[in-house]
């Protein structure tokens, strides 16, 4: 009798402790990713709404919020993963915190499902740009997560705390003080870490080209041909005689193959509508971009800064363009009330928000080479430019920058 309660609670005891570790496995896999995800939201708060909008037009609903509720949307999200991840890894307020965390899963996979299912949208941004995931993978995540999440909320007391109690509330205000600061410096002036293919550093003409031996994308034809009033597709494995008439083709992609980082950036200057991206890229020179998607929402209080530094680029024969997608009219408007003399040109208004997360934000380059970035809150002045161009002389003119 002895012997069988002693291995009845063996047996108990080895179930409590893989149970144990299978509740701290989980709880810290929910911690790591939902710290993660927030910060990286948190970092790029304009690319998280850039996503929320893609999802609201995806459902039909494009006009749905006004940009600074969506805004306001990014960034709560951003806020409430990354609190959320280290309530969950510290043990605060454990009975809320798994209650949250589950709802927040049972909210998201079936969402993710949607996603993978519809395919409206190529990336959730569930990492914002550190981390791109199909919507399938994003899916079997979010699955992991959600088993994860019902473990955890099951038994809630059973997570062991790492601080004291007394030092929970300090913890969330500390937490929560952080995420914040982090996305309104990254709002005001631009994500301290970028991930995008545009970074400080990065070579445009690089990230678009296509490795040698790449995967290349996949066609399939299909022909729609018809004979004695009957009408069949055939592809040209089983293509028919000539019997058949002819009706119609259609042709899909059946494989995307290679997509360079970079495989949209087009520069067409618009006063001779001519395609000058080679040529901005290729300059041996230096070269300013003043990055504005839509002029009409652009921030023209640093407007006096922007024609100092077109002034300056005028003095040392630096290029000086503006890349926009907006309509004649609003740069007829932006010119009237800036002054502007510098020539402007036509990109794609989502390279332009991938590019730089100001409207609008500045780029030096030369020889297609990110050298600067900025916000329009912190445009460099001519003494920042000289120090990122110390001790080069200008290819063009033989003298020193001035």
């Amino acid at each position: 009798m002895k012997e069988r309660r002693s291995e009845g609670a063996k047996e108990q005891s080895t179930r409590h402790v893989l149970w144990s570790l299978t509740n701290l496995l989980c709880r810290l896999l929910l911690a790591v990713v939902f710290i993660f995800s927030g910060f990286v939201k948190a970092v790029d708060p304009k690319g998280t709404q850039y996503k929320l909008q893609d999802y609201l037009t995806a459902w039909g609903l494009p006009d749905l919020l006004p940009d600074w509720a969506t805004l306001t949307a990014a960034t709560t999200m951003a806020a409430a993963e990354f609190c959320l991840g280290i309530f969950m890894l510290f043990a605060i307020r454990r009975r809320l915190t798994t209650r949250l965390v589950l709802a927040f899963m049972v909210v998201m996979t079936p969402l993710t499902l949607w996603l993978a299912i519809t395919n409206p949208i190529s990336d959730c941004g569930c990492f914002g740009d550190a981390v791109t995931l199909t919507n399938w993978q994003t899916f079997l995540k979010n699955v992991i997560l959600l088993a994860a999440a019902v473990i955890v909320a099951r038994n809630p007391l059973r997570m062991k705390r790492f601080i004291p109690k007394g030092l929970q509330w300090g913890i969330i205000h500390v937490t929560l003080l952080f995420i914040l600061a982090m996305a309104a410096y990254s709002l005001y002036y631009l994500p301290p870490l970028d991930f995008r293919p545009y970074h400080v550093g990065a070579d445009i003409r690089k990230g678009m080209e296509i490795p040698p031996g790449a995967p290349q994308p996949q066609f399939e034809t299909t022909f729609i041909l018809e004979k004695d009033g009957i009408q069949k597709e055939f592809t040209l494995d089983n293509y028919p005689d000539s019997t058949w008439t002819f009706v119609d083709s259609k042709t899909i992609q059946t494989a995307e193959g290679y997509v360079p980082p970079i495989h949209d950036f087009s520069v067409v200057e618009r006063n001779t509508e001519q395609d000058i991206t080679d040529s901005l890229l290729n300059d041996k020179g230096y070269t300013f971009l003043l990055v504005a998607p839509y002029l009409e929402k652009a921030d023209d209080a640093c407007f006096g800064e922007i024609n100092q530094l077109y002034d300056y680029a005028q003095d040392n024969g630096f290029g000086f363009y503006a890349l926009t997608a907006s309509d004649d009219k609003a740069v007829s408007h932006w010119t009237d009330i800036t002054g502007a003399d510098y020539p402007f040109c036509t990109t794609d208004a989502t390279t332009l928000k991938t590019i730089v997360r100001s409207n609008p934000g500045l780029l030096l380059l030369r020889q297609g080479v990110i050298l600067g970035k900025w916000s329009h809150h912190n445009l460099p002045d001519t003494t920042q430019i000289g120090q990122i161009a110390r001790n080069r002389l200008h290819p063009v003119h033989k003298k020193p920058i001035k």
